[in-house]
């Protein structure tokens, strides 16, 4: 072909079809370096634009890519992602990716929205970003280093969050506009929206050398002399007499000495201040010590609860008995900073009692106290191991540390999320407190992704046990995590939660997988209605005593299914079809017999297919 045919086609014809295979050589390159925990359907012999999960393209180029909880593991390659000039939307949010991110990722010229958050992300957050960014998260990741200046810079950017990280230094001043969620979590950060920095103290000024003092009467000249024997200020004025030198000495003798004196006197009121308080401090701390017990009183448990709950005398009992921190968890407390910790109570269930501790450096952890265990040591902790190694993915809450003694035994869990969906659904539904569709739409998917990821643990003989919207945990943008899972093994009773048990755990309480199955069915009605399983038969408009998968099926069958649905929901237009999906899906969970029902992962696939969601907050994405 001749040179200058050839290049003429490659100058006027447009390179949308190189640009593509460029595309779908960069992704497949990412897929072959980093393993999934669900396998990504992408082959080199289909369309990366019709075929593959989570891409989608405009103008034949890849556009947005969405992966979130996919159980991504690993660094990101470098010249594989970053070669997807055209993307608009990334989302790798909630896997457990790790390592610096590619210099080339962020500064993609056509990015509008960043979802990288929950996941193992270190090093430094890149200084060259899109200029084109709308939203970027960044949370709950382990980035480190102070935030870029360049983000100050970004004109377009509505919704940022670096919050949960190891950030530290000033908050650049263009971004206070952003509230103070964006940025918690970050100890070493300062600055508005946080508290304010502290400034250096200024380091006072060197008096000048007694080899500098002049020794005749200032000059009189109306400017400063360059001279460098030119006298400081405080000597500028008429000149003073002169005072022979031993008269001098005499009477700084004599002025050192009264001052010795007063400081002396000062510095003996002091120590005996000090000794007094410190005697007055320590017959107050003995007689709390007698009343209700100090190390109770930390907890709040001597004020909230009956003395025979009272574990201080549990922790006491020997010094052998320590916090025992679970697969390398940052966190740097001790039993000692915990009793000293103020805390509230969370609530009562039929585990035990749920605190908020806040340490003296400010991490807020959530401690369950719980009650009537009934295995000893050993199997205790072989079950905190699997709890704790179950407990890694996005929508779980993490286990940090336990506590285990004859008397007493405490679980230590992380704090990122402490709303709960049952208050959410059934508390003040006030201003921002309404669920919307898309949003329950997610939390049941995400939901039914961490109970089947719980059900992958033990040998995959793992039960959650004790499914409940009270122990569905929402975050800032009300993505779920699921805690209290696996503790079944532990007690001597199984918790009767009212009408979210299937009936035949209610008789052998022994909880299965497909129990599970069945109450996280109750779970979706409750999305679904809005209202509790333990509602009251007659606030469902019957007489007779009723529980909510009976009441929905019957509403159900007499074919005025629109009933059924929280009134919250009937305002959203064209999603009643995919509400009459999950509805049925809720209903095949709680069918007659829960032994021949879906299991998790099936359920999982059946709410897929109601509809691809992103898993961005709508409020992210605005």
């Amino acid at each position: 072909m001749n040179p200058h045919l050839l290049f003429v086609l490659v100058v006027i014809l447009p390179p949308s079809f190189a640009d593509l295979n460029s595309d779908k050589t960069a992704l497949l390159n990412f897929a072959a370096s980093v393993p999934q925990g669900r396998k990504l359907n992408w082959r080199n012999r289909t369309s990366v634009c019709t075929s593959w999960a989570g891409v989608s393209c405009n103008n034949r180029r890849v556009t947005t890519l969405r992966l979130p909880g996919i159980g991504l593991y690993g660094p990101i390659p470098p010249n594989t992602l970053g070669n997807l000039d055209a993307v608009t939307i990334l989302s790798l949010h909630s896997n457990f990716l790790n390592g610096s991110l590619p210099f080339d990722l962020l500064s993609l010229p056509s990015l509008t929205n960043i979802y990288l958050q929950k996941n193992q992300f270190s090093g430094q957050i890149p200084s060259s970003l899109s200029s084109q960014l709308i939203a970027l998260d960044l949370s709950s990741n382990s980035f480190t280093g102070s935030i870029p200046k360049s983000i100050q810079n970004l004109s377009f950017l509505k919704y940022l969050n670096v919050s949960n990280n190891q950030l530290k230094g000033s908050i650049p001043v263009s971004l206070k506009k952003f509230p103070a969620s964006s940025f918690g979590g970050n100890s070493g950060l300062c600055g508005p929206p946080l508290r304010q920095c502290l400034s250096p103290s200024p380091s006072p000024s060197p008096l000048p050398s007694s080899s500098l003092l002049p020794s005749s009467p200032p000059s009189q000249s109306p400017l400063p002399s360059t001279n460098v024997n030119m006298p400081p200020p405080r000597m500028l004025g008429p000149p003073a007499q002169r005072v022979p030198d031993q008269q001098k000495d005499d009477n700084n003798n004599k002025k050192l000495s009264k001052g010795a004196v007063t400081a002396i006197s000062a510095v003996s009121a002091s120590v005996l201040l000090l000794l007094l308080l410190t005697l007055l401090l320590f017959f107050v701390k003995k007689k709390e010590r007698e009343t209700i017990g100090n190390k109770g009183k930390a907890l709040g448990v001597g004020v909230t609860e009956t003395p025979k709950e009272d574990f201080s005398s549990g922790l006491q009992e020997t010094g052998k008995n320590k916090l025992v921190f679970v697969d390398g968890s940052s966190y740097k407390f001790d039993l000692e900073d915990l009793l000293r910790a103020s805390a509230e109570v969370l609530g009562k269930g039929g585990y035990g009692t749920t605190y908020k501790a806040v340490l003296g450096e400010g991490t807020v952890v959530v401690v369950k106290r719980l009650k009537e265990v009934a295995v000893g040591k050993r199997t205790f902790e072989q079950q905190m191991e699997v709890i704790a190694s179950v407990a890694k993915h996005a929508n779980l809450v993490p286990l940090l540390a336990y506590y285990y003694s004859k008397d007493e035994k405490l679980l230590i869990y992380d704090c990122a999320a402490s709303r709960s969906l049952s208050s959410l659904l059934h508390g003040n539904r006030g201003s921002g407190r309404t669920l919307d569709w898309e949003t329950r739409l997610r939390i049941g998917l995400e939901t039914a992704k961490a109970i089947t990821h719980i059900h992958s643990g033990g040998g995959g003989k793992l039960t959650h046990g004790n499914i409940k919207s009270s122990n569905i945990l929402l975050d800032h943008a009300n993505h779920p995590r699921v805690t209290d899972f696996g503790l079944t093994p532990l007690m001597g009773t199984t918790t009767q939660t009212t009408g979210y048990h299937a009936p035949e755990v209610i008789e052998s309480k022994k909880p299965t997988q497909k129990s599970d199955v069945y109450s996280f069915g109750v779970l979706l009605l409750e999305l679904l209605t809005g209202k509790t399983p333990a509602q009251s038969a007659t606030a469902m408009g019957h007489d007779e005593v009723v529980d909510l998968p009976n009441w929905v099926q019957s509403v159900v069958r007499e074919e005025w299914t629109a009933e059924v649905f929280d009134v919250e929901l009937i305002k959203y237009h064209n999603v009643e079809e995919e509400m009459v999906q999950m509805l049925q899906i809720a209903m095949v969970c709680v069918g007659k017999s829960s032994e021949t029902g879906p299991i998790m992962d099936q359920v999982v696939r059946m709410i897929e297919e109601i509809r691809v969601l992103d898993c961005e907050s709508s409020s992210q994405t605005s």
